[in-house]
């Protein structure tokens, strides 16, 4: 089992904490994890995007000029994909992006995000990550103290507080248990979690 630190929010040592090789201590699969930021980022867009073909471009019925005898290219119609105000060719229409991946291979893909960061020392606990009134400045200053720049701050249960305190600081975002996913797991340098989060996740994903 691997063994870290557990710090206060003044960034001082308070104990140590054991983590459970299930879900800390697993075998990276970097190919699941790949698949899983893939995914992820696919199933946010809308898939709304959508252009005219040279059929769907109002007007350009009549020829513009005669097939020769002019000196110009023979043209059919003002509404060509050359033609300025034209229709596209191969024009882009709205389609569903979503990529599926099962239960157990987003579990893997989580577990081995989450074991990336363990072993790179990216995964930082704290004991309790509380603030008495919305202040970004507490929050400021706790990252501070654990020598933390662009952090996920993941919490055990929902605390305005926190999130409304960390929500102006540029890359630091709020997570809970139930909402971390891998993206965000690699995209952030540091996982700041409350020892409370660290016993949540194990015991949903152990």
């Amino acid at each position: 089992m691997a063994n870290v630190s557990v710090y206060n929010m003044e960034g001082q040592v308070v104990g140590n904490m054991e983590l459970d090789d299930a879900v800390f201590g697993v075998e990276v699969n970097e190919h699941l994890v790949h698949q899983a930021v893939v995914a992820q980022l696919a199933n946010k867009r809308q898939g709304t995007q959508s252009a005219k073909t040279r059929s769907e471009v109002s007007g350009g019925g009549k020829k513009p000029w005669r097939q020769k005898g002019t000196g110009h290219a023979r043209q059919g119609s003002i509404r060509a994909p050359q033609w300025t105000g034209g229709g596209m060719v191969f024009a882009v229409k709205p389609r569903d992006y979503t990529i599926t991946l099962n239960k157990k291979e987003k579990r893997l893909a989580l577990k081995s995000a989450l074991t990336s960061r363990v072993a790179d020392n990216k995964l930082i606990v704290v004991d309790d990550i509380k603030v008495n009134e919305i202040k970004t400045k507490a929050i400021v200053s706790m990252l501070k103290n654990l020598e933390v720049s662009k952090a996920l701050v993941v919490l055990a249960e929902k605390d305005d507080n926190v999130i409304l305190s960390a929500r102006n600081i540029p890359d630091v975002k709020t997570a809970l248990t139930n909402t971390i996913n891998v993206y965000d797991i690699l995209k952030y340098n540091t996982v700041v979690a409350s020892k409370a989060a660290i016993e949540k996740i194990e015991e949903v994903y152990a």
